[in-house]
């Protein structure tokens, strides 16, 4: 399926959605989507909730502050989500585009790092820590399941999130992890935000 020219994905954009509810469709998407039917962004904002990728640990929550911890069934350990957290699923026919997990994450973070750029920020990987960093702090995380050749889950970008609920967890299981969002660098409305995420991923997939 090699230089099969794959059409741009379609973007969804939703309201504030519960996270147990928005797992359940994407697992539907991926076995019920047709092999033709076109890929699919969700960009979308949770409820406060922290969740636990498949290599996480439960004492990665270090206390409990009253936020539901959710087990997803996504790669990588615990992360938060909430208000101001700017989350894309990426819901893609991995196979059809000849394409491994690797590969998606880079243009993920490629993505993000291409949209701070045009804010005058710099973002940079970081070996073994998959995701976005703003000197030295993480302001993208990224998580992946494949399933059936189609991908789910995506990243999520701390647009202008209460950052707050992340000193009581091991962000991605690294005690001394420090987070950061785009308000406290360089402050963007959220709306043209979303739209600049929206752009650089629809580019990104495209290359």
């Amino acid at each position: 399926m090699r230089g099969l020219q794959i059409p741009p994905p379609l973007v969804r954009r939703m309201p504030l959605c519960e996270y147990k509810k928005t797992l359940r469709e994407m697992r539907e998407w991926c076995d019920i989507a047709a092999d033709d039917s076109p890929d699919e962004i969700w960009l979308l904002q949770h409820s406060p909730v922290y969740t636990l990728g498949q290599a996480g640990r439960v004492d990665d929550l270090l206390r409990d502050n009253g936020i539901p911890l959710i087990r997803a069934d996504r790669g990588g350990q615990i992360t938060y989500h909430g208000p101001g957290q700017i989350v894309a699923y990426m819901l893609l026919h991995l196979r059809r585009r000849c394409w491994g997990a690797r590969k998606l994450v880079d243009k993920m973070e490629q993505a993000v790092i291409a949209m701070l750029n045009e804010y005058g920020v710099v973002g940079c990987r970081q070996v073994g820590a998959p995701g976005v960093y703003v000197g030295g702090a993480k302001i993208a995380a990224v998580g992946l399941r494949i399933r059936r050749g189609r991908s789910y889950h995506g990243l999520s970008f701390n647009a202008e999130v209460d950052l707050r609920p992340f000193a009581d967890i091991r962000p991605c299981g690294f005690a001394d992890l420090q987070t950061t969002s785009l308000a406290e660098i360089s402050p963007r409305p959220l709306p043209s935000v979303v739209g600049d995420l929206e752009r650089n991923l629809i580019r990104v997939l495209a290359e």
